[in-house]
């Protein structure tokens, strides 16, 4: 299989295969696809793999940021992993996935995040679930009781992309969040040209929602807010569609505040979707996460990385004043023993108790404390690509 770049004249039998790998979509489905993906083959981000003239694999890595305790991680976001149904269980999919991880480092990006169709074989890959995206579903009548002053709101259209960017990024950074991407001004122009949702803009929020097709319920695609002024108005802005709607069905971080605004909340609807991590670059994914203030640690640790040899070796943990550093060092038999899986998830924030019981971290037994302290998170994803 020959590995290459798609270019506009491949994309006819890309979509082929993403129809036979998820199933049809409509023409409106096929032009949001084609100009989404016209967004990365610019930037080389858009592989596939031939078997002479004919398309065996294909994915894509979106070139995205990861905020991390409120700081922005470069990561490539993988999707659209697809094996002609002919060519499945040859190795394709494994081969194809590896030459995207590496192109995502050739780019810069020092993690991979990703939405798996299967875990194992992306276990495999040493990617491992870091987090959640929560699509909530609420009484839209709960939503009109939210009491709110009025807010000063304009309409925001395609021309509009940059600051709405601005404005999502801003947000999560000053909220310290973990997990949300930023996927920047080309991608939200996109939304707002192609797709026409109904955008509003305050000072310090965002929100972008439409009906859903049979207009029994709105879906809320994105609604941040930085102050609580702010997240009334936009949730009543919402909730002025309850006499039409009777549901709503939103993407939100697990503690996002609406949760607590509204009257009535007995029982959460949730529908849970799991994504992936994984460390592309170990020494400069620690430097670019942010830490609480306050944590210090110092913590030796192995890693053994065969898929990313960069990532091996002997490390010593440095945490101190909000910033970290993963500096080399010497073999020491008190040392934090992980491989890729276990590097993620302790970077996601998964329990050092978790990961142990899992067989995913050893060694460092008096140290459990001290690394909840440094990675400690609640990671969310607000976006599924």
């Amino acid at each position: 299989m020959e590995i290459r770049d798609v270019t506009t004249a491949d994309l006819d039998a890309v979509l082929d295969n993403r129809v036979r790998a998820f199933g049809p979509v409509d023409e409106a489905e096929a032009r949001s696809w084609r100009n989404r993906v016209d967004l990365v083959l610019p930037e080389g981000r858009e592989i596939a793999g031939w078997d002479g003239d004919r398309l065996v694999a294909t994915t894509r890595v979106w070139g995205f940021r990861q905020w991390w305790q409120g700081r922005p991680v470069p990561t490539g976001g993988v999707a659209g992993v697809t094996v002609a149904p002919e060519d499945r269980g040859r190795g394709a999919g494994r081969r194809i996935v590896t030459a995207a991880l590496q192109r995502s480092i050739e780019r810069g990006d020092v993690l991979a995040a990703l939405h798996p169709a299967t875990t194992a074989f992306y276990r495999g890959l040493g990617f491992e679930h870091a987090g959640a995206l929560h699509k909530v579903t609420l009484a839209a009548e709960a939503l009109r009781g939210i009491t709110a002053d009025r807010l000063d709101v304009r309409r925001a259209g395609p021309d509009d992309a940059g600051l709405v960017a601005e404005t999502i990024a801003r947000v999560h950074r000053d909220a310290g969040d973990c997990g949300p991407v930023d996927r920047g001004e080309g991608y939200w122009r996109t939304v707002l040209e192609d797709e026409k949702p109904f955008a509003y803009l305050a000072e310090d929020g965002v929100l972008i929602y439409r009906w859903s097709k049979d207009a029994s319920a709105l879906e809320v695609e994105r609604l941040v807010a930085a102050s609580e002024r702010t997240a009334r108005g936009l949730w009543a802005i919402v909730g002025s569609g309850a006499t039409t709607a009777e549901t709503v069905k939103a993407h939100l971080a697990p503690y996002d505040p609406v949760l607590w605004l509204v009257g009535e909340r007995e029982h959460d609807m949730i529908d849970r979707t799991q994504w992936m991590l994984r460390v592309l670059d170990a020494p400069k994914a620690v430097e670019l996460r942010g830490y609480r203030a306050g944590v210090s640690a110092e913590v030796p640790v192995r890693i053994d990385d065969d898929l990313v040899p960069g990532n091996s070796g002997d490390w010593t943990l440095v945490v101190k004043d909000g910033e970290g550093r993963l500096e080399p060092g010497s073999a020491d038999p008190a040392a934090v023993r992980v491989g890729p899986r276990g590097l993620a998830a302790l970077y996601a924030g998964v329990p050092v108790s978790t990961l142990r019981r899992a067989g995913l971290l050893h060694g460092g037994d008096i140290r459990s404390e001290t690394l909840d302290s440094v990675f400690g998170a609640q990671p969310f994803a607000l976006d599924y690509y």
